[in-house]
């Protein structure tokens, strides 16, 4: 065989490898496929208010869920940190515990008749009763705390990069990480946290947008588009943003509101 034609042959049999691609890949089943992002067109919804109701303009909002027909809510702020029962329809504080010196109060999760609730920097969480509000035990973590949901058997965690810690409930041992991403880039900064209907719903800090992510993927596949709710001159603050999603399984009701907001919205998202 000439030279020419010994090149030639080893040239088409390294083609046919690399159309074949290898039978020995293997993929790690904490990460999508590299191109699944590709695959996923991410939408953008409007929305409809259904109902405005008050809120406490004081209420520097961290964390917002919903239960039995009443808002369980956690206030931040160092000094002014709180948890909080609250009556949906005037927003009267029906029931609060104070969270004391130097803790500022996270996000929150409810879960088997217990509320989770995150601090910012101390790597420390407290679980109160959910009916009584009454503090039954601490926990702890790595990192720091921002947003907290739960899928109904873990805590999800966020702490301000693109990053969601599944965490078991009762060894509060990290079962999973997952890493949110638009297409390919990462949303960091993502912050209150709500599961609707097999879906992560997160605030993204100084954001309009809620993002709407995948739990098993990580892969962001909406934005809730929430510009407008407030008219110029409603918040005065640079920090009253947007933040705080509860959702109402049963009556499939979503409500939204924000730091220092005077008003919390009950929406509907238009798909």
């Amino acid at each position: 065989m000439t030279r020419t034609r010994l090149v030639l042959v080893l040239f088409l049999a390294l083609g046919s490898l690399q159309c074949n691609g290898s039978a020995n890949t293997t993929t790690n089943t904490n990460t999508p496929p590299r191109d699944a992002a590709a695959n996923i067109v991410v939408s953008t919804f409007g929305y409809q208010v259904v109902n405005i109701w008050p809120h406490d303009p004081g209420a520097f909002t961290q964390g917002l869920a919903f239960l039995d027909g009443k808002l369980i809510e956690s206030t931040g702020q160092e000094g002014r940190s709180s948890l909080r029962s609250v009556e949906l329809e005037t927003g009267k504080v029906l029931k609060k515990v104070e969270v004391p010196l130097p803790f500022f109060a996270e996000g929150l999760a409810l879960l088997n008749n217990k509320i989770y609730q995150l601090t910012w920097q101390h790597q420390l969480g407290f679980i109160y009763d959910a009916q009584t509000l009454q503090k039954t035990g601490e926990f702890t973590y790595s990192g720091e705390g921002w947003g907290l949901t739960t899928d109904g058997r873990s805590l999800v965690l966020s702490d301000g990069s693109n990053r969601l810690r599944f965490i078991d409930p009762d060894s509060f041992r990290v079962i999973k990480t997952i890493a949110v991403l638009d297409g390919k880039t990462p949303i960091n900064e993502l912050n209150e946290l709500e599961y609707v209907n097999g879906e992560i719903y997160a605030n993204i800090w100084h954001d309009d947008r809620i993002a709407v992510i995948d739990p098993q993927t990580g892969l962001v596949t909406a934005w809730i588009d929430l510009r407008g709710l407030l008219q110029p001159g409603d918040v005065q603050d640079r920090e009253a943003v947007l933040n705080g999603i509860a959702y109402d399984q049963k009556s499939n009701r979503l409500f939204v509101t924000g730091k220092l907001w005077p008003r919390l919205f009950e929406i509907r998202v238009k798909r």
